[in-house]
This record gives C-alpha cells, sequence and structure tokens, in this order.
C-alpha cells in the first residue's frame, strides 16, 4: 500500500504540494491521501473478488447443466460469502473513521491496517486457487470437499475484512482483542 500511497502523492498537484508548506494543512493533506489510497485499494480488492465471484457463478451454471444440481446450494454458499465480502469493501464509508482523521498516525496502527491489507490479498490467491480445485475436481469425489474448502476462505476473508474495519473505527487495540 506504501507504493499506493507514494503514487498519490507524486501525482498532486502544484496548489496541493504549495498548501502543504501552510501550517495545519499539511496534516489535512496526509489525511486526505490516506482516505484515497485506502479507497484505490479496497476497489481494487473487490474487483478481484468481484472477478472471483463470476467464476463462481459459471461454475454453478455448468454444475447445473451436468446435472450437479446436489452442490449448487454449497457452492451457492461461498458465493453469497464472497459476495457479502465485495459488497462490504466497496461500499465501506470512505474516510470516516477515527483512523482517518489523525493528523500523524502511529506507525504500529498504520503497520496493522497492512497487515490486514496483505491478509486480504493473500486469502484472494487462495481463494482463487480453491475455486481452480473446484474447477478440476466437477465430476470427481473430491468436489464437496473443494467447494467446504472455498466456503471457509470465504469465511476466513470476511473475518478479516471485519478485524480490520474493527481496528479503523475503533484503534488498533479492539481489533487485537478478537
Amino acid at each position: 500500500m506504501s507504493d499506493l500511497f507514494n503514487r498519490i502523492t507524486d501525482d498532486q498537484d502544484i496548489f496541493r504540494k504549495l498548501f502543504s508548506k501552510i501550517p495545519g494543512f499539511s496534516g489535512y493533506v496526509e489525511r486526505e491521501n490516506r482516505r484515497a489510497a485506502d479507497k484505490i485499494l479496497r476497489e481494487a480488492i473487490a474487483d478481484r473478488f468481484e472477478e472471483m465471484w463470476q467464476r463462481i457463478s459459471s461454475i454453478q451454471t455448468d454444475l447445473i447443466s451436468s446435472g450437479g444440481l446436489e452442490f449448487i446450494d454449497d457452492i451457492e454458499r461461498a458465493a453469497i460469502k464472497i459476495r457479502q465480502f465485495i459488497d462490504r469493501i466497496r461500499h465501506a464509508s470512505y474516510g470516516y473513521s477515527p483512523f482517518f482523521n489523525a493528523t500523524k498516525i502511529n506507525e504500529e496502527e498504520l503497520s496493522k491496517v497492512y497487515e490486514f491489507d496483505l491478509a486480504l490479498l493473500e486469502n484472494g490467491d487462495g481463494v482463487a486457487r480453491a475455486i481452480d480445485n473446484i474447477e478440476s475436481s466437477i465430476g470427481t469425489d473430491g468436489l464437496p470437499a473443494a467447494i467446504r474448502h472455498l466456503t471457509t476462505l470465504s469465511q476466513q476473508t470476511i473475518d478479516v475484512y471485519n478485524r480490520r474495519s474493527e481496528m479503523m473505527m475503533g484503534g488498533i487495540d479492539s481489533a487485537e482483542n478478537n
């Protein structure tokens, strides 16, 4: 996320750079940059999971066409969890948390946010692999286990996002206690 933050900072126009020299205004610019970087990251993650959700929808269609109706409810549970995650991350409040109101961010808190963001991206890799596994398991005895694994990973992704949200809204202590 620091590359994203740097890109936003580097792309500032001359007026923002000028205003950043005015006492008190630089804190405002930094807060806005953090908000913008967070929004861009959340949109990128949501887009990535949207592609995975579409793959699951395609698998559901294939299962229906090939007579695999007994698996539809199970894979739908995973699809619903992924859709729930996408909707939550895409439509989260933009920059209204106490985390973004601080003029200066505690490095420990910022590091914790980056850890959550990395975990979300890594969970995305795991979900993509689980979908690959489902596709290769169609027509085999391994399909139910592959679907259960996807459902578990989908719930874990929601759980990570929930902990990130709690930390952003109430500080690092509330997320660590969960």
